[in-house]
């Protein structure tokens, strides 16, 4: 007979066998700040223009090599369940602002870091938290104060570079100048009057070979590749875009036909090729000269394309459709149909072109009145031509906070020195626990600093010191990373400016994340799933790497 022993009492005795439960200070709350310092710590060496570069290899064994926090968080599975809150965080900032997103796991990490030494010392949780929620709304309070700089024109390219070079000369440092320019022109050429900027309408399209400086801009659309017929070439072309492949239609039922004679095979395929070159006159008809297509071309349809002089062009994307036919202003159509007027789009040249020694068709359009602009990248190797690509990604986020609100405060450390100094005589006039939470809140601030400092190798306590010094006289003053003045700078003179957006965001999410963190005082894990696990491929796996 087969003994019954009784689960040990409280919460495992509800749960399934094999759950996990952690309570208390010592096992969920230091537990937690630890992995989140430690996730805080290896994505703050990344941050800044000396920011070192991480190599990732994600689940599917592809390589990343990036100093951006937004890829890095991105490609890692970060399964803690307290970093992941870092995480979320973090992607919510992305999604705000397109920006920051290393700001904000920086300072959410530092605020736990501090709160560790508050909790060693005796103050609860909930007054960590009441005294970081006190300081934040303070610090919001006080931000305006600090905007030196407002771009009320988005059209001025000379504004816009200043107002997106920062952000990307913390990704590539040394090229911002280049880079800058070329977002500057493709968001300012498709900047629309009343609706707001969509980020999706700048495209990067990356070419091998050459180096960075032969990059461009093109007004219209590029795609890596071939056309499918022979006409390789059309200006002032009508344009039909299809979702369907364009070929003979396939028969609903399968049949069997009974063929006796030389005559009725002819006649049978020639109902079907009439039919289809029929089809493609129609279309020839309504004045088209480009037909692009989601799927593939028949032979048969080449052929009558090519007779009838249209070019055929294939994209696999459905999103790639989406996008020319916002660019043409055409519609996509679900089957061979003879496109209405309305439904046609325009294109000033259709052309293959050859960069470097990749094919591409290029969409152009003359007029000011193209919706899409597409950068093209060269460079020499695909993993510096991705992270060219994420600095233009967050110079065209910067633009788009930019349309929204032209604000900007001084960067390089200043706005959270000022910041830090208004908090730490914000904290004397606290009467009770809070002040200790508000005094660690601005120490947590100057991490932002003290990380730029310590990945350019200067001795980051001494530069705070001299920034707190130069801040008595000058608000803007920030951290020089080519530092001469006792590495200390104006902000606004070298140009180096933060959107307010970004920081009122970021502040906002990190805080969130940071008192969400603390506020955890028990972690109950259930029973995992069971289940077989999926078998690791071997040397002799049938199945194809």
């Amino acid at each position: 007979m087969a003994l019954h022993i009784p689960k040990a009492p409280g919460v495992p005795q509800m749960l399934k066998e094999g759950a996990r439960m952690y309570s208390g200070l010592e096992e969920a709350v230091f537990r937690n700040i630890t992995a989140c310092k430690q996730f805080a710590q290896s994505v703050r060496s990344a941050y800044g223009p000396n920011g070192m570069n991480k190599m990732i290899i994600n689940h599917i064994e592809k390589q990343f090599i990036t100093s951006d926090a937004g890829t890095i968080i991105r490609e890692l599975d970060v399964e803690h369940p307290a970093a992941k809150l870092m995480v979320l965080a973090s992607q919510m900032q992305d999604a705000e602002v397109g920006d920051g997103t290393n700001f904000v796991i920086v300072l959410s990490g530092a605020l736990l870091e501090s709160a560790e030494e508050l909790l060693r010392l005796g103050v609860t949780t909930s007054e960590i938290a009441e005294g970081y929620e006190k300081a934040l709304d303070k610090c919001l309070e006080i931000l305006p104060e600090l905007v030196c700089y407002e771009i009320k024109d988005c059209k001025s390219v000379e504004a816009v570079i200043k107002g997106i070079k920062p952000s990307i000369m913390s990704k590539q440092y040394g090229n911002e100048d280049f880079i800058a320019e070329l977002v500057a022109k493709a968001c300012v050429g498709i900047l629309p009057e009343k609706t707001t900027f969509n980020v999706d309408n700048v495209r990067v399209c990356k070419i091998l070979g050459a180096g960075l400086f032969q990059s461009e801009v093109l007004s219209g659309m590029v795609f890596k590749r071939e056309v499918e017929g022979d006409i390789t070439g059309a200006s002032k072309a009508k344009v039909a875009i299809y979702s369907c492949p364009v070929d003979i239609t396939q028969t609903e039922t399968k049949g069997t036909v009974l063929i006796k004679t030389a005559n009725e095979l002819l006649n049978f395929s020639k109902g079907e090729e009439s039919l289809l070159e029929k089809q493609i006159k129609e279309i020839a008809d309504t004045g088209v000269k480009v037909v692009v297509a989601g799927a593939k071309f028949g032979d048969m349809a080449l052929h009558f394309l090519n007779k009838y002089g249209l070019m055929a062009v294939r994209l696999n994307s459905k999103f790639d459709l989406r996008r020319l036919a916002k660019t043409v202003n055409g519609t996509v159509l679900p089957r061979l149909t003879t496109p209405t007027a309305q439904e046609l789009g325009y294109c000033d040249t259709v052309k293959v072109d050859e960069v470097g020694d990749t094919r591409v068709v290029v969409f152009s359009m003359d007029s000011k009145e193209s919706r899409i602009s597409t950068i093209v990248i060269r460079g020499s190797t695909d993993n510096y031509m991705d992270d060219i690509e994420r600095a233009i990604d967050d110079g065209v986020n910067a633009f788009k906070g930019m349309a929204r609100d032209g604000r900007f405060v001084p960067g390089a450390g200043a706005t959270e020195i000022y910041l830090a100094q208004k908090l730490l005589q914000y904290a004397d006039t606290l009467p009770g626990l809070e002040q200790y939470a508000v005094r660690k809140f601005a120490i947590a601030l100057e991490g932002i600093p003290r990380a730029l400092a310590e990945n350019t190798g200067s001795n980051a306590t001494e530069v705070i010191n001299n920034i707190y010094k130069a801040q008595k006289d000058d608000k803007n003053a920030g951290y020089d990373i080519e530092s001469e003045n006792n590495g200390v700078c104006n902000a606004l003179e070298k140009g180096v400016l933060d959107l307010y957006i970004l920081k009122y965001w970021g502040m906002k999410y990190a805080v969130g994340a940071a008192t969400t963190i603390l506020k955890v005082d028990q972690i109950i894990m259930a029973k995992r799933a069971g289940g077989p696990k999926p078998k690791a491929k071997g040397q002799d796996s049938d199945d194809e790497s």
